[in-house]
C-alpha cells in the first residue's frame, strides 16, 4: 500500500517539491524542484493505504484527525501544490471507479425535499454564531465579494458586492416588494431595505441565521420594512417585484432545478426582475468533492451553466445577463482563511483541534479550487418579459453610483443617532 500512494502521487505531483514521509520512516520525494519545499508525514499505514485509495474523502479527513502532519509549509500551501497540477484527474484504479460510481449516483446525493434541506442547512448554517463573526466581515456576508481593486479590503468587498447586486435588480422606485431567498444573517435584505428603499422579505431554513437578521432588524428599526421568516421558498407565497438569491442555489440539488425556476417565474410579478448568485463550475457537470458532502454542505452541489440554463428556459424566464466573477472568490477565502487562522484559538475553545483543521481544510480546499480548478461564481439575471432590463449595462454603474450616495447618507445619519 506505500507503494499505491507513491504511485498515486507520483502522477499526480509533476511540478513543485512535496517531501512525504511514511509511517515506516521511509520518505519520498515528488516534483520537479521548482517552488518552496513542502513536507507531509503520515501517523499510520491505515491513512497512507486510505488517502492512496480515495484521495478526494480521505485527504481531508486524514488531516482533520491527525493522520496527515504538515511539516514545512501549511495545508493551503500543499492543497495548491497538488490542486495545479495540469490536467488533473485520480491517479490510480480505485480512485477512478470510485469517482465513476459517485457520478451515478449524485442525483440521489442531491436529493432535497424541503424537511431534508432543513437538515443539511442546520448542519453548516446553525453551529455556534460566534464561529462565523471569527472570520467573515462585520456584516457577515458568508458568499463572493466583489473586489474593484486590488487591496481592497474584505469588508469592503462585501459591501461592494451588495451594491452591484442590488445595481442589478433595478430598484429604481421605493417600496418595491423583494424576496431574498436564502437571507442568511440578513445582511443583504437589510442593505436593500436601507438605501434602496425596498420592502424586504427574506426567507432562510437555518433558525440561527433567522435569530440573528430579526434581531439585526428590530435594532435598526427595520420591523416595518423587513420581513425575516423561516421558510422554504418551495412554499412562499405571494408576488414580488424584485427577487435575489446569494449563496443559496448552491443548496438546491440538480434533481431540483425545474422545481426552482418554476418557483422563481410564479414569485415573480410580470414586470419583475431576479438575481441569482451562485457558485459554478467552468468545466461541465460534475459531482460534489465527497469530504466536502460529508463535512461541510452535506446535499450541495455546484453546478455548471449547461445545467442551469435549461432549467430557466423550461421555466420561461428570460436571461436578460450573466456576469461570471473568476478570481474574487479565491481572494474572499484567502481572507476568511487568514482572519480564521488568526483567530484559531478563540475556534477551538468553541469546538476543538479537529475541528478547526477541519474548517482550515475547508477554507483552503476552497480557495484552492478557484484558483486552480475552474470554479467560478456567476450572476444570472432574469425577467419574465423583454423590455423590463435596459438594453445595455451603462444602468449599473450609475445606480451604484446612487447607492454609494445613499450609504454616505445613512453612515451620516447613524453618526448623528450616535451622538
Amino acid at each position: 500500500m506505500e507503494r499505491l500512494l507513491a504511485r498515486a502521487l507520483s502522477k499526480v505531483v509533476r511540478t513543485g517539491d512535496l517531501s512525504v514521509a511514511l509511517a515506516s520512516g521511509e520518505t519520498h520525494r515528488f516534483g520537479d524542484g521548482s517552488g518552496p519545499p513542502l513536507a507531509i508525514r503520515f501517523t499510520s499505514a491505515r491513512w497512507q493505504r486510505t488517502v492512496g485509495l480515495d484521495p478526494e474523502l480521505k485527504l481531508g479527513e486524514a488531516y482533520t484527525d491527525g493522520g496527515l502532519i504538515v511539516e514545512q509549509g501549511d495545508i493551503a500551501a500543499v492543497l495548491a501544490l497538488l490542486m495545479s497540477q495540469v490536467g488533473l484527474r485520480p491517479p490510480v484504479a480505485p480512485a477512478k471507479a470510485l469517482l465513476g460510481l459517485r457520478y451515478l449516483l449524485r442525483r440521489l446525493a442531491q436529493f432535497n425535499p424541503p424537511d431534508r434541506s432543513r437538515r443539511n442547512v442546520a448542519h453548516h448554517y446553525d453551529l455556534d454564531g460566534r464561529l462565523y463573526s471569527l472570520f467573515l466581515d462585520a456584516d457577515r456576508q458568508y458568499s463572493c465579494a466583489y473586489f474593484e481593486r486590488p487591496g481592497q479590503t474584505l469588508d469592503d468587498a462585501q459591501l461592494a458586492k451588495r451594491r452591484h447586486i442590488a445595481a442589478k435588480l433595478l430598484l429604481d422606485r421605493a417600496d418595491l416588494e423583494l424576496l431574498d431567498i436564502g437571507c442568511g444573517w440578513g445582511g443583504l435584505g437589510l442593505y436593500m431595505a436601507e438605501n434602496a428603499g425596498a420592502k424586504v422579505t427574506g426567507i432562510t431554513l437555518s433558525e440561527e441565521q433567522l435569530g440573528i437578521a430579526q434581531c439585526r432588524a428590530g435594532e435598526r428599526g427595520m420591523d416595518g420594512r423587513v420581513e425575516f421568516r423561516l421558510q422554504d421558498y418551495r412554499k412562499t407565497p405571494g408576488q414580488f417585484d424584485r427577487i435575489v438569491s446569494v449563496g443559496m442555489f448552491e443548496h438546491v440539488g440538480v434533481g431540483h432545478y425545474d422545481t426552482y425556476f418554476s418557483r422563481v417565474a410564479e414569485l415573480m410579478k410580470e414586470d419583475g426582475v431576479a438575481l441569482i448568485h451562485s457558485i459554478g463550475r467552468s468545466e461541465g457537470p460534475g459531482i460534489t468533492n465527497p469530504w466536502i458532502a460529508r463535512y461541510i454542505f452535506p446535499g450541495g452541489y455546484i453546478p455548471a451553466l449547461s445545467e442551469v440554463l435549461p432549467a430557466i428556459e423550461k421555466a420561461g424566464l428570460l436571461v436578460t445577463d450573466i456576469e461570471i466573477l473568476r478570481l474574487h472568490y479565491a481572494e474572499t477565502l484567502k481572507a476568511w482563511r487568514e482572519r480564521f487562522m488568526a483567530h484559531r484559538e478563540e475556534a477551538e475553545r468553541l469546538y476543538d483541534e479537529n475541528f478547526c483543521r477541519m474548517w482550515e481544510f475547508y477554507l483552503a480546499a476552497s480557495e484552492m479550487s478557484f484558483r486552480h480548478q475552474g470554479m467560478m461564481v456567476f450572476q444570472v439575471q432574469l425577467a419574465r418579459r423583454e423590455g423590463v432590463v435596459p438594453m445595455t449595462r451603462d444602468y449599473i454603474p450609475h445606480a451604484e453610483t446612487r447607492l454609494r450616495a445613499a450609504e454616505g447618507r445613512n453612515r451620516a445619519g447613524l453618526r448623528l443617532a450616535g451622538e
